[in-house]
């Protein structure tokens, strides 16, 4: 259940019966034909329908992570590190004090990795609470379910593009794009970035039918509701 559905009175009758609630992460960037918004509609999302049966509370998304590589596109607004860092260790201690004392982070976004280790440091300072970070996209479920399609997917191709992450009149090309380089970009500014990229997709097939996307999609809720029933410490 998303938050934005309840007010304060029912959020702290629901933490008298149970310390859980999510936490998606994303980012606001160029996903070449598909929506700026698709890692925090993914994360969101799959937060969602994950946590839904079992009754447990979805924060909103946090709609900005670390993308400065893709500074050269438009509406592509990046955090830094340390503010990152900060601002999910900043939400985790608050929602701590509050009573959550399960706290599972959902990131939708590559570059945001180097929260995990924001997230367990902050673990290693409160032996009262838990906190799990867990990146849908690339669970082993999810990925088995890409290799078994088309292992030739990445950032902005057929696996990123669902029905909700779709622009309406925005046609996609049909030939699959030849695979990006990414490891050449290591040392690039943002402006050679986009020229070598051009569109912003790493390559490979932009669509898919909607039973290919789909199965990644029920892989993700899988392992989410997964860990928020079985991954937390016991006692």
């Amino acid at each position: 259940m998303r938050i934005r559905d309840l007010n304060w009175m029912q959020l702290e009758a629901y933490l008298a019966r149970d310390d859980r609630i999510v936490l998606p992460i994303g980012s606001t960037e160029q996903h070449a034909y598909l929506s700026l918004e698709t890692d925090n509609l993914l994360a969101e999302g799959v937060a969602v329908e994950a946590a839904e049966p079992l009754g447990v509370p979805v924060l909103p998304v946090l709609a900005y992570g670390l993308t400065p590589t893709f500074a050269a596109y438009p509406g592509s607004p990046s955090l830094r590190l340390a503010t990152l860092v900060a601002v999910v260790q900043d939400l985790l201690e608050s929602l701590r004090r509050q009573g959550f004392r399960r706290i599972m982070v959902v990131n939708g976004h590559g570059g945001n990795l180097p929260a995990r280790a924001a997230v367990r440091e902050w673990v290693g300072d409160h032996p009262d609470a838990q906190a799990l970070f867990h990146s849908w996209f690339n669970g082993p479920k999810v990925w088995a379910v890409v290799a078994d399609i088309d292992s030739a997917a990445g950032h902005a191709s057929w696996m990123e593009n669902f029905p909700l992450t779709r622009l309406d009149g925005v046609a996609l090309p049909e030939e699959a794009k030849s695979p990006v380089d990414m490891a050449g970009f290591e040392a690039a500014g943002p402006a050679d970035v986009r020229r070598g990229l051009g569109d912003g997709s790493y390559g490979g097939l932009y669509a898919r039918p909607d039973e290919d996307v789909l199965r990644i999609w029920r892989a993700g809720v899988e392992e989410v509701r997964n860990l928020l029933e079985n991954g937390w410490r016991r006692g």
